[in-house]
C-alpha cells in the first residue's frame, strides 16, 4: 500500500519579485494594476511576485521566452 507525503515547508516569496534576476512574461494590464495596488502576478514560468522595479533592467527569463515562443504569438497585438 503507498502512502501520501505532504510538503508543509512553505516558503512564501517576499522580495522585490528580483531575487532571480529575470523579466517575466505578465499580462501589460496585470502589472500595471499590480504595480498600483500592491497585489501580486503570476509570470508565465509560475513565478509569483509584487512587480515594483523596471523590468527592462533585467534580462528575460529563459523559462517564460520558452512558453512564450512556443504559444505562437506574434507580438503584434
Amino acid at each position: 500500500m503507498s502512502e501520501t507525503v505532504l510538503d508543509t515547508d512553505t516558503q512564501l516569496d517576499t522580495d522585490s519579485g528580483n531575487h532571480d534576476r529575470f523579466a517575466h512574461y505578465v499580462d501589460k494590464d496585470e502589472v500595471t494594476e499590480a504595480m498600483v495596488n500592491g497585489w501580486p502576478v503570476i509570470a508565465l514560468c509560475g513565478k509569483i511576485w509584487v512587480p515594483s522595479r523596471d523590468p527592462k533592467n533585467f534580462p528575460l527569463c529563459p523559462t517564460c521566452k520558452e512558453i512564450y515562443e512556443g504559444l505562437g504569438i506574434d507580438g503584434n497585438d
